[in-house]
């Protein structure tokens, strides 16, 4: 008896049980009635709704080809400089510090600075009346020394007439004619004293050695110079014409060496420093005698004419040193030449805008550009931007209208 109430389920836990077991039923139910009103109002629903439940099969669609924006220019046919590159130093033909060769008081400059002069023009003048007055005491010894030679050759007439009578002797013969050479060495003597007061009366006019600009005054009127001072009173350039001198690879002089004998001239063109604008042009003078061992270079002189003074002695310009000239050759920037692991290459536009990948050889570079020896004509468009997104056959899409610019000059 107590076995079987231990064993029989409670009465309070059965009733929840059979209550939760009605509501899905009734639940169906409802579904079931639900849809069968829809049917019956709407007898298609049902295919619809299966339509919108059912998987749909992907459809195939073709992709449309992707278009790829690049921008190309045009080969072009046109003659190819080939420079060598140099930094250098301007230097003028002649440059003259101008001293004095006296000692007195500066009293006149009679230049303005920065002015272009001529040679033998009055630059300064120093107070001359010092070697004025030496000048009247030189010419005062030689008139003393000119009575005085007269009065001895007088005197030497005298005993060579009376040498005939044996009333003189030989030896005060002699002695009469050396003083007559003696007052004849003075007076020379006398005469360079004057010669030498007059050079020094001239040397107190300071004069222009040289044609030039002369540069800023570096001693005022009144200070009192001597002869060969250190600092000088100004100093002249000549800048007409004027040098540079710059330095190319010793690995270049044949080269140079055997352009200059084949042309007997060659070009040289003076840059800014960040070779931006164009100074002036000149030709090849010379080539040093050495190479420098610590750099492994050799230096290049060149002149210039320099008309419109844009050079200036000491001052620091790149030298471009025209040394050959391709004739006729094809030219595209460097961008557009890419390096694969079997060849050389360019992605050539063509008229479907599509791209072709054409192998070409290249040949010399001069800056940016670059001659193309075979494998492209001119005018034939080259992408030179956007190739990182292309292959053979792309589809592209052209920014701008690349000019054809056959027949310039590549610079």
């Amino acid at each position: 008896m107590l076995s079987e109430q231990a064993n029989a389920p409670p009465a309070q836990a059965t009733a929840p049980l059979h209550r939760r077991s009605w509501w899905p039923t009734a639940l169906w139910l409802v579904v079931a009635a639900a849809a069968g009103t829809a049917y019956s109002l709407d007898p298609g629903i049902a295919e619809r709704a299966v339509a919108l439940i059912r998987p749909q099969p992907l459809q195939a669609k073709a992709a449309a080809p992707r278009v790829v924006p690049v921008t190309a220019t045009a080969a072009r046919r046109a003659d190819l400089d080939l420079y060598l590159n140099g930094l250098g130093a301007v230097v003028a033909s002649n440059t003259v510090t101008i001293r004095s060769r006296v000692e007195g008081e500066l009293l006149k400059v009679a230049f303005q600075e920065g002015q272009a002069v001529e040679a033998g023009d009055l630059l300064a003048e120093i107070d001359p009346r010092p070697y004025e007055v030496q000048l009247t005491q030189a010419e005062g010894a030689l008139a003393r020394g000119e009575a005085a030679l007269r009065t001895a050759q007088r005197d030497l007439e005298r005993y060579e007439s009376l040498a005939d009578l044996k009333q003189i002797t030989g030896q005060q013969i002699d002695a009469q004619r050396t003083l007559v050479q003696q007052c004849e060495a003075a007076i020379k003597i006398d005469r360079g004293v004057i010669d030498n007061v007059r050079l020094q009366l001239d040397y107190c006019r300071i004069t222009a050695p040289i044609s030039g600009r002369i540069g800023l005054r570096l001693v005022d009127a009144g200070n009192i110079v001597r002869a060969n001072d250190s600092v000088g009173l100004a100093v002249i350039a000549q800048i007409h014409p004027i040098s540079v001198v710059f330095t190319i690879p010793q690995d270049e002089i044949v080269r140079v060496q055997r352009a200059l004998a084949a042309s007997g001239k060659l070009t040289v063109d003076a840059y800014n420093r960040d070779f931006q604008t164009k100074l002036s042009s000149g030709v090849l003078l010379a080539l040093d005698n050495q190479v420098d061992p610590s750099t492994g270079t050799v230096k290049i002189k060149a002149v210039f004419p320099n008309e419109d003074d844009t050079l200036f002695p000491n001052q620091f310009v790149n030298a471009r040193l025209l040394v050959e000239t391709i004739r006729a050759a094809t030219v595209i920037p460097m961008a557009a030449v890419q390096h694969g692991p079997k060849s050389t290459f360019v992605y050539v536009v063509q008229p479907d805008s599509t791209v072709e990948l054409r192998p070409v050889i290249t040949g010399v570079t001069q800056g940016d550009q670059v001659n193309i020896v075979s494998g492209l004509v001119p005018d034939e468009l080259v992408v030179t931007t956007g190739i990182d997104k292309l292959n053979n056959k792309a589809k592209v899409a052209v920014r701008g209208a690349p000019a054809k610019t056959s027949g310039q000059g590549a610079g």
